[in-house]
């Protein structure tokens, strides 16, 4: 008898221990962008506690993330700079847009509060190119009547890494300031005229946090989160506004993403009364041919997830979620794009 039971004791283990590696998930590594890094953060541990599975999202900057999936490091990348359809084919890639957020001026000038500081497009980009320096410059004191500013140096803070969110910056900036797109340009990385460089939004909104007189950009939800003083930006239509979900949402409202190949779409300086000037989307990169099935599915079923569960809390950290429209065209291309073994992962 009490062979039996060892017999079923051992049994039972083997039957638990099998029990327990079919349930375990596969890790899925992805690695960019640092702009949707706060939502990222949050879609990665709910899913967690829903599913058990782990999504390890490093956030390094759009360069690293691109570098990252065109070497397979990663079975994902992210990036607010999209690729052209000729380099994603290239690369045996496919992008899809993830979130939409807002590109914001923020500052670090005593006595100055959220909303008090109005730029006009000019002013910005001048502040950027080094051509004004103080902040009781005429020019900024002209756009601001009545505004008490200070006798005090600028500090530009730039991005010192290869960066979508600069991508997206120096997009708007080449679009409004002839000077910086003959001089500077659009990049991920440019050589900046002027200013110290940090690491990441994170990076920028620490040095902006510290360095009185200072100005930098990041991407809003790390303003709110550091509690960084913003700058109010007229847009193509003449208004001065404010950064909310609700004027980055009004610049993508025309966004066609339908007739843009690849998904490659710039809502950067849109036509709006309400939008806001430096709005981008952040996107994710992924193999056409995936080596392993499992993994492949698994990663595509947590940005559905993502898609169908994830917007109010993307909404909580002022990013617009992705029209439902949208999704279905994406999941289209999942459906017509990615395989593995020459065989469809999704649905």
């Amino acid at each position: 008898m009490r062979n039996l039971w060892t017999v079923a004791l051992a049994m039972l283990l083997i039957f638990s221990a099998s029990a327990v590696g079919l349930g375990q998930e596969v890790a899925i590594n992805g690695a960019g962008a640092t702009f949707p890094y706060p939502i990222y953060s949050q879609w990665t541990y709910k899913y967690n506690q829903l599913t058990g599975v782990r999504i390890n999202y490093q956030s390094i900057g759009s360069g690293g993330g691109i570098a990252q999936i065109k070497a397979g490091t990663v079975h994902f990348g992210a990036s607010d700079a999209p690729l052209k359809p000729e380099e994603l084919d290239e690369a045996g890639l496919i992008q899809f847009p993830m979130v939409i957020g807002g590109v914001v001026p923020v500052i670090n000038v005593s006595g100055i509060e959220s909303g008090n500081l109005k730029l006009t497009p000019s002013l910005l980009a001048d502040i950027f190119l080094g051509k004004i320096t103080r902040w009781n410059h005429p020019s900024l004191l002209k756009a601001n009547v009545g505004l008490r500013l200070p006798d005090k140096a600028i500090t530009v803070v730039h991005r010192a890494d290869g960066s979508g969110t600069t991508w997206i910056f120096t997009d708007y900036l080449s679009k409004v300031s002839p000077q910086w797109k003959e001089s500077i340009g659009v990049g991920t990385a440019v050589a900046w005229p002027t200013g110290i460089g940090g690491k990441g939004n994170e990076g920028i909104a620490t040095y902006v946090q510290r360095t009185a007189g200072s100005i930098g950009y990041v991407e809003y939800a790390y303003a709110l989160q550091n509690k960084l003083v913003y700058a109010l930006l007229q847009n193509k239509a003449g208004n001065f506004v404010a950064p909310t979900m609700e004027t980055f949402q009004a610049a993508a409202a025309g966004a066609d993403w339908k007739n843009a190949p690849g998904y490659y779409l710039i809502l950067t300086d849109q036509d709006g009364a309400e939008s806001w000037p430096i709005t981008g989307a952040s996107f994710i990169l992924v193999y056409k041919q995936q080596r392993n099935a499992k993994q492949g599915k698994t990663m595509l079923s947590f940005f559905d997830w993502c898609y169908r569960h994830g917007a109010d809390m993307a909404k909580e950290l002022h990013y617009v979620p992705i029209p439902m429209n949208v999704v279905d065209l994406v999941k289209n291309t999942w459906q017509e794009q990615v395989t593995s073994n020459g065989q469809p992962l999704w649905p």
